[in-house]
């Protein structure tokens, strides 16, 4: 596919389109070449410290939702690391080659940008609801609506379930059993009278 190129798999409703960004969930950015350095490298150390909580948790033998959670977000991070890794070293760039030009692998004049510099690919679009803010609506009377906009991918997908999965589910998974403990004398007394 070239970058742009879109097909429809459900309607209007889901569409496989490909585009690029510099690395964050959902198509958000830090700016620069030291942004993109700077979030691959937090990628990195947060991928290492999630290994580290899933180690903790299975070695403790942790919830199974938990070690699924934690699983699912360890995952969808290490996905957009690789992204970041080796897209920008393996694929030149198409963009300014031509219009609808797709991306050649291992070219001759090299990638696109270097370690850690290559853009994440996301695909998945669900423009689920296209229409117009009325024109009473404040600051966006009568311009476009799309609901869900983002473009994704399926490791943005993964961080993005288990960290819902995390918070819904918080309680069962991180329900500290306190042993039973003798009441003190004083809590006693105040429980009889």
């Amino acid at each position: 596919m070239y970058l742009g190129e879109s097909h429809s798999i459900f309607g209007n409703w889901f569409y496989i389109h490909f585009t690029e960004n510099e690395g964050m969930a959902f198509g958000m950015k830090l700016g620069g070449s030291f942004g993109k350095l700077f979030l691959s490298l937090f990628r990195i150390v947060a991928v290492i410290i999630i290994g580290w909580w899933l180690h903790k948790v299975v070695k403790q033998n942790g919830s199974t939702g938990l070690i699924v959670c934690i699983s699912l977000i360890m995952a969808g991070a290490i996905g957009n690391i690789i992204d970041s890794m080796f897209y920008g070293l393996i694929f030149n760039d198409p963009v300014g080659v031509s219009i609808n030009q797709v991306a050649m692998l291992f070219p001759k004049e090299g990638g696109y940008a270097g370690f850690l510099h290559g853009k994440v690919v996301d695909m998945l679009y669900f423009p689920i609801i296209e229409s117009r803010f009325p024109t009473w609506f404040p600051f966006y009377g009568g311009e476009e609506f799309v609901f869900f906009r983002p473009i994704f991918n399926i490791a943005d997908s993964s961080i993005t379930i288990g960290v819902f999965m995390l918070i819904l589910f918080q309680r069962k998974f991180f329900n500290v059993r306190e042993e039973a403990k003798p009441a003190s004398p004083e809590l006693k007394e105040e429980q009889t009278s």
